[in-house]
């Protein structure tokens, strides 16, 4: 006789049958391991973001004492147009001397100064190749935003300054910018500094910008102290 179908058997002892469904079977603890890692997630993120935070406040606090240091020793400046200055011999004719005062005037009512001061310096070897020098002391927040409207009030009053650029502004910090203009006697350089206590712009006619740059490095260096 044949064995009867074996859905018709009947189990005798042993186990239990297993009832098996649609779910997988998990093995070992890993729901436990996964929901332990879940937990201890946000413990490390809070750490994380705590320790980031640290190093951000950390920089943002020397910057600003970089800045207010910057400022404190920046502040209190005076200019002064003696005689002469960096081989330069200061013209007190009248022409001169209107010439600066005309600058001058520009440049107070373009920026609120304490001071302010206008020269034309004459260069002893070639007459054509004087210096037109003018600028104020005050406290300046942003010196590189107030140079640039000084900038700006040159364009005003000659010509656009063209190829503007950043040069070395020597042992007295700030900033420095040269560039190019025209004006009747055809294209020369344009230069000035700005720090947290002056800004001063001057005009080098036949001279090119490198070579206007180092001397107004120079000029500043004589005219300028700092108490």
């Amino acid at each position: 006789m044949s064995d009867p179908h074996l859905t018709a058997r009947h189990l005798d002892g042993g186990a239990p049958p297993v009832n098996l469904t649609d779910e997988p079977i998990e093995l070992g603890n890993r729901d436990r391991q996964t929901a332990t890692e879940r937990a201890a997630a946000p413990g490390r993120r809070r750490r994380v973001g705590i320790a980031v935070l640290a190093v951000l406040a950390l920089t943002g606090a020397g910057a600003l004492g970089t800045w207010g240091w910057r400022i404190a020793e920046q502040k209190d400046t005076r200019i002064a147009t003696p005689d002469q200055v960096a081989g330069l011999t200061r013209d007190d004719s009248e022409r001169a001397v209107s010439t600066a005062d005309y600058l001058r005037s520009g440049l107070a009512a373009d920026i609120q100064l304490d001071t302010s001061f206008g020269a034309v310096y004459q260069d002893p070897a070639d007459d054509r190749r004087s210096v037109l020098l003018f600028g104020g002391t005050t406290l300046l927040w942003q010196p590189e935003r107030d140079l640039e409207s000084l900038f700006g009030l040159m364009s005003d009053e000659t010509g656009a300054v063209a190829g503007l650029r950043n040069v070395s502004s020597g042992r007295l910090g700030g900033v420095m910018k040269c560039g190019r203009t025209s004006g009747e006697g055809g294209d020369f350089a344009v230069c000035g500094w700005a720090d947290h206590g002056s800004v001063a712009i001057a005009m080098f006619p036949f001279r090119p910008v490198d070579e206007a740059a180092d001397l107004l490095r120079q000029i500043r260096e004589t005219v300028q102290t700092r108490d």
